[in-house]
Order: structure tokens, then sequence, then C-alpha cells
């Protein structure tokens, strides 16, 4: 596979091979940065497949793992979607220190220090290779400009429609799509409520209603009798 490499990588003289790493079933490589995507804390896995150091990595831009091969669209949507605190679940392919590449499966959360947002945590694990593939082809589509309606929205890759542009909950935090929902449910409970009183309304109406009439059913029945039989009718009737 030949490989484009960007200017970033050729100014820092980073290398970049064809050689992949192949992450076991039991890797879990784990990070956090600050806000900022300074890396601030990295554990034993990351530091043996990366090939980095410790000290080369603490206060580090998380940039120093990227792989020409991801199209920045991608990274785009991983910041836009932790800084709107939405967690990222995608498949990306990173960078080791001797140029070689592993595939990971992404999941990156934001986390809070004293109710503030004080950085974001990721944990990568081993995808399948199906998930490998799906993201390779993707990828390769948006960056030789040939997506079309394909885009990577919270790290899926999705097809953009008009629903999609539309959509009023993409952009929001899960802090404010349960306060939206939590609304709209109290909306709909009114309405049903509403709806229930109404209803009992007219159910007292159409009860009042056949009492009404069977009162005056029955009444011309005695009278009727009276008639018959030759009797006074009843005094609410008056004078035969």
């Amino acid at each position: 596979m030949n490989i484009n490499l960007p200017d970033t990588h050729m100014e820092r003289g980073l290398p970049v091979t064809n050689t992949e790493y192949v992450l076991k079933d039991n890797d879990s490589i784990v990070s956090m940065t600050d806000r900022k995507g300074i890396i601030t804390y990295v554990n034993e896995d990351f530091l043996r497949i990366s090939g980095y150091s410790k000290d080369e990595l603490i206060d580090t831009s998380l940039n120093i793992m990227r792989h020409p091969d991801v199209p920045p669209e991608a990274y785009e949507d991983l910041w836009n979607s932790l800084k709107a605190d939405r967690p990222w679940t995608g498949v990306v392919k990173n960078r080791c220190k001797n140029g070689d590449f592993f595939w990971v499966l992404t999941n990156a959360t934001p986390y809070r220090e004293n109710g503030q947002l004080a950085g974001n945590m990721s944990v990568r694990t081993k995808p399948s290779r199906a998930q490998i593939e799906e993201a390779e082809a993707a990828y390769r589509l948006i960056r030789e400009g040939r997506a079309g309606n394909l885009k990577v929205q919270d790290g899926k890759i999705v097809k953009s429609s008009i629903w999609g542009k539309l959509n009023l909950f993409k952009n929001l935090s899960i802090k404010s799509r349960l306060m939206f929902v939590v609304g709209l449910l109290s909306l709909l409970l009114l309405l049903i409520g509403g709806m229930g009183l109404y209803g009992m309304n007219k159910t007292n109406e159409s009860l009042r209603t056949v009492y009404e009439d069977r009162t005056i059913a029955l009444s011309r029945i005695n009278l009727i009798e009276s008639l018959i039989f030759g009797q006074s009718p009843p005094a609410f009737f008056g004078p035969a």
C-alpha cells in the first residue's frame, strides 16, 4: 500500500512503514489528556505497543500517534464530540515510534474534576478485521475526495442525509439530550392528563343525558298506564 505522507510528518521526520503490529485480544491501551490533547497519563500497554517511553509521551500532544492514512475529518469529529461532552467510539490507525502501525477500537470520553471538564480518557482495544476493513475503505474514500455522502459522526462511518442534517440531537451533549427527553415526556404527560380530564367531562355529560332521557321515558310510561287503567295521572303531569 502506497502512503502519501502529509507535510506534518515529513517536517517532523516521523517514519511510516507498511508493517502492522497486531494487538493481542487482551491488550488495553489507556491514555489520559488534558482538554488540549496533551498527554498526562499512559499505561504499560501504551508504552509497549507504541515503542515510546513515558518521558517521550507525557506532556506531549497525542497527535504524535497520528497516522497519515486517517483523514483529518476523523480527528476533527473526535475532538468535536469530546468538546461537546459526548463519548466517541471509532476505529483508528495509529503510528508507532518506528513507523509501524496498529489498528485500535478507540473509546474516548471526557472526564470531570470538581464538576468541571478536565480532559479526556481513551481506552483502545483490538478491533475485528471487518471493522478495520470498513474503516480503511471509508478513510481512503474521504482522503481521495470520493466519499460522497459518507462521513464520520461520533466515530461511526455513516451516510449523511437530509434528516441527519436536521437532526437536533447530533450536536447535543448527553446532559442536554436527557433534559430534552425529560421535557418532552413532561409535555406528553400534561397532554395525556388534559385528554383524560376532557374524556371524564364528556363521560359525565353522557351519563347525565342517559339519566335524563331514562327518567322522561319512565314518566311517559306511567302516564300511559294511568290513562289505560283510568287512573289519575301523576301530579307532575297536571290535569288529564
